[in-house]
C-alpha cells in the first residue's frame, strides 16, 4: 500500500459536479493498493498517519498529529501511484492491485482509518471519474509506502 498524505486548509472531491467529500484544516490522503495488501498494511498505514506530526505546534514548530489538532481526512482511492515508469513514456499499472481486490481494501481502509482517527473521514468513490480540489498547506506532502517499512 502506497500513500500520499497531503496537510491542507481545505480540500473537496466532486463527481460529477456534485461534491461527495469535503475538508478544512487536516489531511487529503491519495491511496494506491496492491494485490498482497494485508490488515497488517492497513492498520501499520493508519497508525502513521494519525501520528504523524506535521502539524504547527504554539512555537510555529511540526510537532503535532492530527489527533492533537482535530483535524479531518479526505480520503481518496488512486491506483497510478503504482505507476511503473522506467520503460518508455506511457505508465504500467501491473502493480496496482485489480479493482475486485482494491475496492474491498479502500473499504476496509476507510472504517481502519475512522477507528485510529476516532471520527468519520470524508472520502471520494472507488473508481468514479473524480475531481480534486486542494489547498496545500506548508506545502507538506509526505509518500508512505506498507513495504518500505525499515
Amino acid at each position: 500500500m502506497k500513500i500520499v498524505v497531503q496537510r491542507v486548509t481545505q480540500a473537496s472531491v466532486t463527481i460529477d459536479g456534485k461534491v461527495k467529500g469535503e475538508i478544512k484544516d487536516g489531511f487529503m490522503i491519495l491511496a494506491g493498493f496492491v494485490d498482497d495488501d494485508t490488515d497488517q498494511d492497513l492498520e501499520w498505514i493508519a497508525g502513521k498517519i494519525v501520528g504523524l506530526r506535521v502539524f504547527n505546534d504554539q512555537q510555529g514548530v511540526m510537532n503535532l498529529s492530527i489527533q492533537d489538532t482535530g483535524g479531518d481526512i479526505l480520503l481518496i482511492s488512486q491506483f497510478t501511484l503504482h505507476a511503473l515508469t522506467k520503460k518508455g513514456n506511457r505508465p504500467s499499472y501491473i502493480m496496482a492491485a485489480k479493482p475486485e481486490i482494491a475496492k474491498p481494501l479502500y473499504n476496509k481502509f476507510i472504517g481502519v482509518l475512522e477507528k485510529h482517527l476516532g471520527k468519520p473521514i470524508s472520502t471520494g468513490e472507488f473508481g468514479a471519474d473524480m475531481k480534486v480540489s486542494l489547498l496545500n498547506d506548508g506545502p507538506v506532502t509526505i509518500i508512505i509506502d506498507s513495504k518500505d517499512r525499515k
